[in-house]
């Protein structure tokens, strides 16, 4: 299902969707699948509390990693756009700069988040019973960050060069590497919260391994040493657009800080656990709709860059139609296997008490999500960073931290829960008005229309 480059600019963008879709949506089914199996073992063999440790650490991990991941989407865009223009060259020193800059940042982070751990995890809710747990899991994963770091950048270029399929290969194979590795070190060998973390940090590694497999030799991006230089304008590009990514994911751990916080105050570690599960059960069942946003980004942006405005409006329409009637699906799913799911991750009484109500709370507003994530993809892909930003902050930074802060005060727990769909319909309205305004002017060039 791989396309060249030149084929996101002149295939049929239905099929070029599924062909980029299908495979970026089984990539992260596997990602979310081994996140979700990894919280079962852990739930059912080391306990409920093991399962709030690993909401607590993985934020920080994510945080730190989540710097490749930015690097590789902001640079991606960049490159994306370069390719459509045929200007190889800037593609190639986009790519290397990039790796230079992912790796200098991630082992800088890395080596503070190893002198200040004690104060870190604090900051991200360890407390209590969880701090033991929550420091286990935390050494082994931290040195394995700048791997991972350098996979979510590395894979995202993988896309942006229309090898979707490769890119579902770097998902899946730490997926099925920690699954296994989680039952030897868990189960067999009652290594226990370092156990678990050992699992994850060495497929980690696998998959960074896969991806200088790929770069070596299946890239049509063959770099040269004389690209391994810092080019200022290409740092800069990638920066701005790479600054929509990492705020949102600094958004979102401070988010993470905000609500682990917020939900022990409430609900103890109980609370937190029930998160835990809420947490991964979002980014598993909500796969194909990441999947269609992450396959939409490279056809909006090569389009974009090759000013085939058409196509890009095409292609945004196409996207979001497809993703929000999978997103339909899914809450409907959602809505009457709440409590089974649940029940296989714990046998805590509490915790299957409560979560499914919580769950349902969460996921309420899910089918409108579509016009949002597309949106600011949208903005992204085109390279206009202000406006990506702007949206990409708008539901955790604008509303949904508000909300947590205000809504328990009112409401107890529950306001926690209710404040992920009111954050959904107000940031989706806006992500609305903004991408309508977009195409009834800028993207009317060529072909006129209207997505509301």
């Amino acid at each position: 299902m791989a396309v060249s480059a030149e084929e996101l600019g002149t295939q049929n963008i239905k099929k070029l969707l599924i062909k980029q879709a299908v495979p970026a949506s089984i990539g992260i089914l596997f990602m979310s699948v081994n996140i979700l199996i990894d919280t079962i073992f852990v739930g059912q063999w080391i306990g409920s509390l093991a399962i709030a440790a690993v909401t607590v650490v993985l934020p920080i991990t994510f945080f730190i990693s989540s710097l490749g991941m930015a690097i590789g989407v902001g640079g991606g865009s960049v490159l994306s756009r370069a390719l459509g223009a045929n200007d190889k060259e800037k593609a190639l020193l986009t790519f290397a700069n990039q790796i230079m800059m992912t790796f200098l940042l991630a082992f800088v982070f890395v080596v503070l988040g190893m002198f200040f751990s004690a104060d870190m995890l604090l900051l991200f809710g360890a407390k209590g019973a969880i701090v033991q747990p929550a420091t286990e899991f935390f050494f082994p994963i931290i040195l394995s960050v700048p791997f991972l770091a350098l996979c979510m950048m590395g894979n995202n270029i993988i896309r942006a060069e229309g090898k979707a399929k490769f890119a579902m290969y770097a998902m899946i194979i730490p997926a099925f590497v920690n699954i296994i590795l989680d039952v030897v070190f868990i189960k067999i060998m009652n290594l226990g919260m370092f156990g678990a973390a050992l699992a994850t940090s060495i497929s980690y590694f696998m998959c960074f391994l896969f991806v200088l497999w790929f770069f070596l030799y299946k890239s049509e991006l063959k770099l040269e040493l004389k690209h391994f230089r810092f080019n200022f304008p290409v740092v800069k590009e990638i920066t701005e657009l790479s600054f929509v990514t990492f705020s949102r994911q600094g958004v979102v751990s401070i988010l993470s800080i905000i609500l682990n916080h917020t939900l022990y105050t409430y609900g103890g570690e109980h609370s937190l656990a029930i998160y835990g599960i809420i947490s991964r059960m979002l980014m598993f069942a909500l796969f194909p709709v990441l999947g269609i946003t992450q396959g939409f980004i490279p056809i909006a942006g090569y389009n974009y860059g090759a000013q085939n405005y058409g196509r890009v409006q095409e292609s945004i329409k196409i996207s979001i139609k497809y993703a929000a009637l999978l997103a339909a699906i899914i809450f409907v799913f959602i809505l009457f296997f709440a409590q089974p799911i649940v029940a296989v991750f714990t046998t805590d009484p509490t915790v299957i008490a409560q979560t499914p109500t919580a769950l349902r709370w969460v996921f309420a507003a899910s089918p409108i999500i579509a016009i949002q994530l597309i949106g600011a993809a949208y903005f992204q892909a085109a390279g206009k960073a202000k406006k990506a930003l702007f949206l990409t902050l708008s539901k955790q930074g604008f509303f949904l931290i508000p909300l947590v802060l205000i809504l328990p005060n009112f409401f107890g727990i529950f306001g926690v829960w209710i404040s992920f769909p009111i954050a959904d319909v107000l940031s989706t309205l806006i992500t609305g008005y903004f991408l309508k305004k977009e195409m009834n002017t800028n993207l009317s060039k060529i072909n006129n229309g209207s997505i509301l």
